[in-house]
């Protein structure tokens, strides 16, 4: 029968990038014979069996080259049809009556903080458009932190906290005066408002992870599903009961960590994981994707990359209407229809949509004649419908062998007449009287006119809503995260404190290399083995890199940590037959992240909140060129910090001059300033082995030991480590710890006399400043005392930390900054400081040192040459340094200044090309 008009499922589009939807069905007995084999096999060995079945079907039809193609984009429908929707285990009526409450003092909630005098901002709009994928979750889903095997993960949108904060008004988490002060944290008393996003360290018993840095959810959701595995394939902890949920946004997806490691993690089958897009098809100021469809676009690059993706497009109206769709004409309209188009249907009369959507087919009309205009448009979106988004949340959580990803259409602003599906939305940061009457009635609350008016006269806002405590809908929910083991988000740190190594571990670094010259990065390395020796702490230790193992030492780990891999390691590695080949295997100890700085912080991030998120305190590792930290990744350092996770990152290769022949991008110059910005990180700048001991002993101690019954401080260590072999002295006898620490040690003083200075110097550049040392005394008679700068950054918040206090207590005796305090005892002198970064880091301690304070610094753009031309270029090795002090002594009539004409002609320090025959020794990348 040659009849476009085909009845049955074989007339039915199913795939719409696929094979040619017109090719009949030749035998229809012999396929219902190969469907019924697949549905017995499937009842009788499991889903795993025939998900194994089918990819070796699939590989098989492309070994003979049948041409089936990759099924990329599925028709604009449901994924999940009628028939397969499971049966729904709750109280729709209840549970609508809930989401009712909370759409309310949500938009309560926002408008109250935009009231005139205010005006702090919120976003309305976001939680109204997803308050039923939430919900479905929160009654039915979201493990909580009292549920056997420790609870779900659950990223929430960053936008969408008001209906969060709301929920747990209703529970009785949060009072009516806290989301009265919503944004507004000090100036009530601090802690007693609430932050404008999920923020752990402004509320770090309620918000577990940071989400509003736009991507990074997506990324860090990612790797935290990952680290899961991890932690069970090592056996630290059982997660197989844990499930990690993450709510993005459509716009979102924009940003590149959004999609960019998507492919992690269908490669490590992370069906752990469920990804939930609320696309309501808007960014901040319009269309996602106007003249195309976003969902369709996910879809494709989703599927692509090897995940489960459930559409959830329609509401249950629909289904009757495709139901009669045998012709599938209705398909096609859908499948034809732009984004833009759907918008703008969100906002006309039923009138509208039946002429523009459903008039251009007489089919189309047809389906829709015994409809009345009402009933046309409010045929809801699926985002909408409780039962449409339950199967899906249940179908996720069922998938085997793929990370899921739910894509849920839905209407910015639903319910709120003023906002619903507008362009605007984003920027509409409060309601009318008017407006709220309108939501009101569209909610059906028991909120009269007159108090309405009332709150708005004495508030500026309308008034919260609660049914009661007693009220059977908050019975419902308190029971419903009972039984799913308490609220969510709820932060909870159930670790305890870790035995720490003794100072044998130390000793090592601590009496130095003798004759010998040794990196900073090979010393902090070899600390890091021993630590990895510990029987206490070195199972917990992560060491994380992003493919530069072997550039920094660390090759050596291979054969006894091994690469982490889930599949283990299934192929003969090229270099097995050398004595550090490469080894993978489940349980290893290395997160090997690829060329994916990213990725690695994104695992830092996971493994450093352990002791929050699990209980069980991790401790990152991470070491990287410094170049590619706070310069590329410092967004995600941001976030790591926020989230209190703790740990070490490990700057190598560090400076702008010690790696100079990979050229301009490899030079790091500023890092320490980068660092400085974030006050949860900790910096240190060390110069020899023994520092790096002290230091990294004392990271550990602050992040994993106890103090005062406090289990660690929420910061995370940063130190800059150089591949420059360079001499390293034995810890002398009388080492100054406390200055070590805080930042500033004096490693030698002259006895001689004549006219003295001061030489300060950080990491790499201390050798410089001992030259200079000697140079000044033996052909200038000016003798010079020399300090180690361990941490310009700390130096100088101690002193700014000193200034507040002096600010804040004035009437008393008014302390000093622990800088001033060591160079001002006496030393005499001008102080010259030097470091291999720019000027701007070393004077960050200009205000408080007491003499005459001249700074050398690599100011400008790196290059690439050897290190004596680059530091000669930028004017701050030994001979500059020289230059630099006789300058000061000078200006302060302390010797003449023709000495000083005299050592700048000689020492030619503006001069490159009277360096070119030095040559250098090792540490290349």
């Amino acid at each position: 029968m040659n009849d476009d008009r085909r009845t049955g499922p074989a007339a039915r589009s199913v795939i719409h990038e696929g094979l040619p939807t017109q090719l009949p069905d030749i035998d229809p007995d012999e396929t219902t014979e190969w469907l019924d084999s697949f549905d017995a096999m499937l009842d009788g060995r499991g889903r795993d069996r025939a998900r194994y079945v089918m990819l070796r079907l699939l590989e098989r039809a492309r070994e003979k080259q049948v041409g089936v193609p990759a099924l990329r984009s599925t028709d604009y429908i449901n994924t999940i049809p009628p028939e397969r929707e499971p049966w729904f285990p709750g109280d729709e009526d209840v549970e609508r009556r809930i989401r009712a409450f909370i759409r309310w003092n949500a938009a309560v909630t926002v408008t109250a903080a935009n009231r005139k005098g205010l005006e702090v901002g919120g976003h309305i709009a976001t939680y109204q458009s997803s308050a039923s994928l939430y919900e479905v979750g929160f009654n039915h889903f979201f493990k909580g932190k009292d549920a056997p095997g420790g609870g779900d993960q659950v990223y929430i949108q960053g936008h969408a906290s008001p209906g969060i904060y709301s929920r747990a008004y209703l529970e009785g988490r949060l009072d009516e005066q806290q989301l009265y002060r919503f944004r507004q944290e000090v100036q009530h008393g601090v802690g007693k408002g609430l932050p404008s996003y999920p923020h752990p360290r402004l509320m770090s018993d309620f918000w577990e992870f940071p989400t509003v840095s736009m991507g990074l959810t997506a990324i860090n959701s990612i790797y935290q599903a990952r680290f899961n595995r991890y932690l069970s394939n090592r056996n630290i902890k059982d997660t197989s009961d844990q499930h990690v949920w993450a709510f993005l946004g459509d716009g979102e997806m924009a940003e590149p960590e959004s999609l960019g490691a998507i492919g992690v993690a269908a490669r490590e089958e992370l069906d752990n994981l469920t990804w939930v897009i609320n696309c309501n098809l808007q960014q901040l100021d319009g269309p996602v994707r106007g003249n195309g469809k976003i969902i369709q676009e996910l879809e494709s690059q989703f599927r692509g990359a090897g995940w489960n993706v459930i559409k959830v497009v329609w509401g249950r109206e629909w289904d009757d209407l495709l139901a009669r769709d045998v012709d599938g004409v209705l398909v096609n309209a859908m499948n034809s229809t732009p984004d833009g188009a759907f918008q703008t249907y969100s906002v006309e009369g039923g009138d509208y949509v039946r002429e523009n959507f459903f008039g251009g087919d007489q089919r189309l009309r047809a389906m829709v004649e015994h409809m009345s205009d009402t009933q046309i448009r409010k045929l809801p979106r699926g985002g909408h419908d409780y039962r449409k988004v339950y199967a899906a949340f249940d179908a996720a959580t069922k998938h085997v062998g793929q990370p899921t990803v739910i894509l849920a259409k839905t209407i910015k602003g639903w319910t709120i007449d003023a906002l619903e599906g507008k362009n605007a939305t984003h920027q509409m940061k409060k309601l009318t009287p008017e407006d709220f009457k309108k939501f009101r009635d569209r909610l059906y609350l028991p909120i009269s006119d007159r108090d309405l008016e009332r709150s708005y006269e004495e508030t500026g806002s309308a008034p919260f809503f609660h049914p009661g405590k007693d009220a059977p809908e908050i019975e419902y929910m308190l029971e419903r995260r009972t039984a799913l083991g308490g609220a969510v988000p709820r932060r909870v740190v159930r670790s305890k404190p870790l035995t720490l190594p003794g100072d044998d571990v130390y000793a090592e670094l601590k009496k130095g290399a003798g004759k010998n010259k040794v990196a900073t990065t090979m010393a902090t390395v070899r600390l890091l083995r021993d630590w990895m020796k510990d029987p206490e702490i070195g199972q917990r230790i992560v060491p994380i890199a992003p493919d530069e193992y072997r550039t920094f030492g660390m090759d050596s780990m291979f054969p006894t940590a091994k690469v982490y891999n889930p599949a283990g390691q299934r192929y003969e590695a090229v270099d097995r037959k050398q004595l550090l080949a490469y080894k993978e295997s489940t349980s290893g100890q290395l997160l090997h992240e690829g060329i994916s700085e990213a990725g690695a912080m994104a695992s830092a991030t996971a493994v450093g909140s352990s002791y929050s998120t699990h209980g069980e305190p991790m401790i990152p590792f991470y070491i990287f060129y410094s170049m590619f930290g706070f310069q590329r990744t410092g967004d995600s350092i941001w976030a790591m910090a926020d989230q209190l996770s703790r740990g070490f990152l490990i700057g190598a290769t560090a400076g702008r001059t010690t790696l100079t022949g990979e050229g301009l991008q490899h030079a790091d110059g500023h890092s320490p300033l980068l660092a400085a910005s974030n006050p949860a990180i900790v910096h240190y700048d060390p110069a020899f082995s023994y520092e790096i001991a002290h230091i990294l002993r004392s990271g550990l101690h602050r992040m994993y030991g106890e103090s005062d019954g406090t289990l660690g401080e929420d910061v995370i260590f940063y130190l800059t480590v150089y591949n420059e072999p360079v001499a390293q002295p034995a810890e002398p006898e009388d080492l100054d710890h406390e200055g070590l620490l805080k930042g500033i040690h004096r490693t030698s003083v002259s006895e001689g006399e004549g006219p003295r200075v001061q030489l300060l110097a950080s990491g790499v550049a201390y050798p410089w400043i001992e030259d200079a040392k000697r140079i000044l005394a033996e052909d200038y008679g000016v003798q010079a005392d020399t300090w180690s700068v361990t941490s310009w950054n700390e130096l100088a918040r101690d002193a700014i930390a000193v200034e507040d206090w002096n600010l804040s207590h004035p009437g008393e005796a008014p302390r000093t900054a622990y800088v001033a305090d060591k160079l001002g005892s006496g030393n005499g002198g001008p102080v010259v400081a030097v470091s291999d970064y720019m000027a701007a880091v070393p004077l960050q301690i200009a205000r408080w040192v007491p003499e005459d304070y001249r700074v050398l610094g690599t100011d400008g753009f790196g290059f690439a040459d050897t290190r004596p031309a680059a530091r000669r270029y930028f004017k701050v090795d030994a001979a500059s340094v020289v230059v630099q002090a006789l300058q000061a002594l000078a200006e302060a009539g302390e010797i003449d200044g023709a000495v000083v004409e005299k050592a700048f002609a000689t020492l030619r320090i503006d001069d490159p090309t009277a360096v070119a025959d030095v040559k250098q020794e090792g540490g290349d990348a």
